[in-house]
């Protein structure tokens, strides 16, 4: 989340990552600024999908 204002156009790539959380949803990112824990060690999952915009919708690329 972020509060910068946009459009997504035709062409453009985007990922969406949801995080399933067991307990908390409270998370922690290390220092390097990549690496996010829950901060009571709940267990959790992510997984992601990596959409393309098109002219006439989205096109889900991740499709299983």
């Amino acid at each position: 989340a972020n509060e910068n204002s946009g459009r997504m156009v035709e062409g453009q790539t985007f990922t969406i990552e949801p995080i399933l959380i067991m307990d908390k949803a409270e998370c922690v990112t290390w220092e390097n600024g990549w690496t996010t824990v829950t901060d009571d060690g709940s267990w959790a999952a992510q997984f992601e999908h990596t959409v393309l915009v098109t002219r006439t919708g989205v096109e889900i690329l991740t499709k299983h």
